[in-house]
């Protein structure tokens, strides 16, 4: 199989090679909607993993079609694992048994009060549910026999965490493993998830005369066709990129096979010098940071004076396989900060990250350090790790095994489908993204509004065989970056490069960067960091407008000079503030900067740089 990149038929850079300083990239009058592309530079198939031959990459990656993702032989090493060290620990069979009998007891015991007592439980409960399990929220829960079923199912969970989680000898990744699929099978027979057991469904099946359960299998259907039609989910349509989300008004200013840059229109009369470079993850869209009016980050910063570009990566095809890290470090990160210091000379750029983005960035801005400390001014990263010993949940779907699988199904495929990675994301919070949604649709037959931010999700791209390869191994699998073996232009970066100050954001709840992960950069960098911790998720923490914010957060500046605070220390000793980081940021972001000036033009058209097209651009679009 050739693993070449195709050429795009308007290519105009016949170097193939990727240069600091952009080329010229202009839209043809004639076809302004088919844009221009630089000739991807060529690279050999290598993507760090044992050799195999075909006939291996073919059976595996049927067999993880199948399993939606999943490596069988993963899920088999932790059970045997468990299973058999489980075997020769009867002490801890003893006190799980012991467990097992006085649970039962215990729930009995309760049953029987709640059933003489009345409907209702005239004491406390035996086991409360987790603070974020909303399932049996609902006062009709208390009432009998549904208090005890919920009861019964919340201490089969409890047992069965401590049956996986506490067994001496198994891997932590293994127990893990275990603990997080017998969660997944729990879950799945909750007795939230089925009419006759749950209150609330029943409640409203008495009302309405079983018109719920009508209106839920039309929403079945409808949620099936679309599904199998590559349709986006109900209400989707009303948000439309480039009119309702994705409309802070600005021009796309630089082209080439991996991105597009979008400079943003000023607001302000004056703006800082400096100007901010925005590099989102590419696993999304980019307009997470620019979503409706009210919730843009984007619009938030041209309104606080400052001159903003965006990042807009494109939707790789399979023709795009063996575009890898370097290339969207070289294409991406490099290309888009060249275009800014030719648009804005004699400046040093705000630089930020968000995600994966955020990685990837704290990579170039150490490579930079090391050779040319002249580029940056400063560096935000947002939910970014830079260390992956402690990656959180996400490290579930990551091991030796499930990185071959995924890699032969890409090897095939030629990128990871976007639909292949949502189905992992989606079990890590499966009560709230898939049996909610079960119950509140299919079986109270109703249908929840759909968010700005909901509609972003659904949007999801693809990753390239190779660069999605070497994201796996050289960062989660082999820890690269942290352990100073991550190669850039032959020689290994080290984030002790980093010459410039950092703001660096986390969220308490974040299942793809945990907090305590992304605090690890206290380790690594040795330059002022200030931290800030928010409250909400991995995306919810982030998009968070001021404008009757409900959330808050922890913030406090770090001395490189200083010595080194546990995370958990650093917790207690600074207090929550209520309301948004973002006005914080926003004001870390004037004392980095200088006087305001008047805004620079929109592109650079005596400098070979001329606006191609209005935002948000041609790669944004694509599906």
């Amino acid at each position: 199989m050739n693993l070449a990149l195709v050429t795009e038929p308007h290519a105009s850079d016949e170097s193939g090679t990727p240069s600091i300083t952009p080329p010229v990239v202009q839209a043809s009058p004639a076809k302004s909607e088919q844009p221009r592309i630089e000739k991807p530079a060529p690279v050999a198939p290598n993507d760090g993993a044992p050799a195999r031959s075909d006939l291996d990459r073919l059976v595996r990656s049927s067999i993880v079609r199948a399993t939606q993702g999943r490596s069988p032989v993963s899920l088999l090493t932790a059970y045997v694992d468990w299973i058999a060290h489980l075997a020769v620990t009867p002490s801890l069979q003893q006190r799980l048994a012991s467990l097992a009998a006085q649970r039962s007891i215990e729930l009995a015991q309760y049953a029987t009060r709640c059933a003489l007592s009345g409907r209702k439980a005239s004491e406390s409960k035996c086991v409360e549910p987790l603070p974020q399990d909303k399932r049996f929220a609902d006062p009709a829960w208390s009432a009998w026999p549904f208090n005890v079923l919920q009861q019964a199912f919340l201490m089969q969970e409890d047992w069965w965490q401590k049956a996986t989680s506490d067994v001496p000898g198994v891997s932590r990744h293994n127990a893990q493993e275990m603990a997080f699929t017998a969660r997944q099978i729990l879950d799945l027979w909750a007795p939230s998830n089925f009419l006759a057991t749950n209150p609330v469904v029943l409640r409203k099946t008495w009302e309405t005369g079983g018109k719920n359960l009508v209106d839920g299998a039309a929403n079945l259907l409808e949620d099936t066709q679309r599904a199998i039609s590559g349709r986006l989910p109900v209400g989707v349509e009303k948000y439309k990129v480039g009119e309702t989300i994705a409309c802070t008004p600005g021009s796309v200013v630089f082209r080439n096979d991996l991105i597009e840059l979008i400079q943003y229109k000023p607001t302000t009369e004056t703006v800082h010098p400096e100007p901010i470079l925005i590099v989102p993850a590419w696993i999304m869209k980019y307009y997470i940071l620019d979503l409706s009016p009210e919730n843009s980050l984007v619009r938030h910063l041209v309104g606080a004076g400052h001159t903003v570009f965006m990042v807009s990566w494109r939707n790789p095809r399979p023709d795009q396989r063996d575009l890898g890290m370097d290339d969207y470090l070289a294409r991406g990160i490099d290309a888009a900060l060249a275009t800014v210091r030719t648009i804005i000379p004699d400046q040093r750029v705000h630089a930020m990250g968000y995600c994966l983005g955020g990685t990837l960035l704290a990579i170039a801005a150490a490579a930079r350090g090391r050779k040319d400390g002249e580029a940056l001014k400063s560096l935000t990263l947002l939910a970014a790790q830079t260390d992956f010993a402690d990656a959180g949940e996400l490290t579930l779907f990551i091991d030796e095994s499930e990185v071959t699988f995924l890699e032969d199904l890409m090897w095939q495929q030629g990128v990871l489908e976007s639909g292949q990675m949502a189905g992992a994301f989606r079990l890590l919070r499966s009560n709230d993204l898939i049996w909610s949604r079960v119950v509140r649709d299919y079986l109270l037959g109703g249908r929840t509004a759909i968010s700005d931010l909901m509609a972003w999700n659904a949007d999801a791209t693809r990753m390239p065989y190779r660069m999605h390869s070497e994201y796996l191994r050289r960062l989660f699998l082999n820890n690269d970056l942290a352990a100073g073996r991550y190669m850039v232009d032959g020689t290994p970066v080290g984030l002790s490069n980093i010459d410039v100050p950092m703001f660096v954001v986390a969220t308490e709840w974040d299942h793809v960067a945990p907090w305590k992960s992304v605090y690890k950069i206290h380790l690594q960098a040795d330059v002022d960091i200030t931290f800030a911790l928010t409250s909400g998720g991995h995306n919810t923490g982030i998009v968070n407008p001021p404008n009757d914010s409900r959330r808050e957060y922890r913030i406090a500046t770090h001395p490189h000079t200083a010595p080194y605070v546990a995370p958990e220390q650093w917790f207690e000793n600074n207090k929550p503030v209520a309301g948004s980081w973002w006005d914080a940021w926003c004001r870390w972001l004037k004392e980095q900067s200088s006087a305001p000036v008047a805004p620079p033009s929109m592109g650079a058209p005596a400098r070979g740089i001329a606006p191609l097209c209005d935002a948000p651009g041609h790669y944004v679009l694509e599906r």
